[in-house]
């Protein structure tokens, strides 16, 4: 079994680019610019142009979020060294959120950027409290 996260994208032209060079994911394969599949740490991710109903899904529109700063959903990923992890990505041009931050708490280190429709990921580094 494997798992497959899918994102709903408004330009897939602006948005492959993006997973592919900053975030670092592989393209597999490509179907008539409406969507994409991409290999990124061990998991698929599938990108797809919006659409409206079909016939197994008679109720259902897909759309990008609506709004960037309303998140139901984001990817993590745990990375060993938070900072390293944020100064290539920031290199390769991930806007970030803020800079990594130690919680409150004490036992991570983290920081969050989105992709160019506003889906929210996070990177994440344990550390000793």
């Amino acid at each position: 079994m494997e798992l497959t996260h899918l994102f709903v994208v408004s330009d897939m032209g602006r948005s492959l680019p993006w997973y592919r060079d900053v975030l670092g994911a592989t393209l597999v394969r490509e179907y008539g610019g409406t969507s994409a599949v991409l290999q990124f740490l061990g998991n698929w991710l599938l990108l797809v142009t919006g659409g409206g109903p079909t016939k197994d899904k008679p109720t259902v529109t897909f759309a990008p979020p609506a709004d960037p700063n309303v998140v139901s959903g984001e990817l993590i990923m745990r990375v060993p060294d938070c900072q390293a992890t944020y100064e290539v990505l920031s290199s390769r041009g991930a806007e970030f959120i803020t800079p990594p931050m130690r919680q409150e708490w004490g036992g991570e280190i983290r920081c969050f950027f989105r992709d160019p429709d506003g889906y929210l990921f996070e990177i994440s580094e344990l550390v000793a409290s």
